[in-house]
């Protein structure tokens, strides 16, 4: 193989290279304020949205008082539930606010130790805990909010709950299996 050959090859694939590394999923969030979170992200931890954290409730039968408080004339809620739920999402909201705005500043700390090159693995190990600890504090807060939701309603306005969100073969699973509703 002569030496044009061999240099043409290795620029081909130096290039091929280089234009993979340009479409990398990551482009563009180098600009972010904290790499790891979008500004999507910072905003729902911030306002307490649920972000998915309830997903293993929600889709099992398990009502969030966010929605319920939202449906709560097609589910017909007694003064008495309302109030309840009322007190659940305050409760929820306040905590998943508070635990947000920890995460946020938790990976801003990660985010910033790689940024100024003051890293090792023992600060990785400290600060990637701090970040789990906080993630599952706050994922514990949502998923709680809606194991005490169902002990608020009761089976058919469980049923109707799943329905209205679109859930319906969840619905018919998970609604039916609560023995601890007020009734």
């Amino acid at each position: 193989m002569n030496k044009t050959i061999i240099t043409a090859t290795v620029f081909a694939f130096i290039g091929g290279q280089i234009s993979a590394a340009e479409h990398s999923p990551y482009s563009g969030e180098e600009t972010r304020q904290i790499k790891a979170l979008s500004e999507t992200e910072i905003t729902g931890l911030s306002a307490g949205k649920g972000m998915g954290y309830a997903k293993a409730a929600e889709l099992n039968g398990f009502p969030g008082p966010k929605h319920v408080l939202e449906l709560s004339k097609e589910l017909s809620l007694t003064a008495e539930q309302r109030k309840k739920t009322e007190i659940l999402f305050a409760l929820m909201d306040a905590s998943a606010k508070s635990l947000g705005a920890e995460l946020i500043a938790a990976e801003r700390n990660l985010d910033q130790a790689f940024a100024n090159k003051k890293i090792d693995e023992t600060t990785l190990a400290e600060l990637v805990n701090k970040i789990g600890q906080v993630e599952s504090r706050l994922r514990a807060v949502h998923l709680n909010a809606h194991l005490q939701q169902v002990k608020v309603l009761n089976e058919q306005q469980i049923a109707l709950y799943m329905t209205l969100r679109g859930y319906n073969d969840a619905g018919d699973h998970g609604a039916h299996h609560h023995h601890h509703h007020n009734k």
